[in-house]
């Protein structure tokens, strides 16, 4: 089996643990057990899901990704949070 010499394939065998919190991210929106909300700083509907903490991986953040972005270059308090929790569907 051939490796991918991809930047998205590099990082996901130097990150696994994050890569596994992604994907358990979109598998719970695929399974409509997690919900996307608007951008906890402006609103705007187009997000990311931003984990604060990895080993709880559909504890997320929903962030544009001007904000998502910002928080990432300037530090996570930046837009500071007590504690974002799943939204699960009924």
């Amino acid at each position: 089996m051939i490796e991918s010499e991809t930047r998205q394939a590099d990082w996901r065998r130097a990150n696994p643990i994050k890569y596994g919190a992604h994907l358990a991210v979109q598998k719970a929106l695929n399974a409509g057990t997690l919900e996307k909300q608007a951008c906890e700083v402006c609103g705007i509907e187009a997000v990311d899901a931003h984990h604060d903490h990895y080993d709880k991986p559909l504890v997320v953040r929903w962030l544009c990704r001007r904000h998502h972005t910002r928080l990432h270059h300037y530090g996570e308090d930046m837009f500071p949070q007590a504690l974002a929790a799943p939204v699960a569907l009924k």
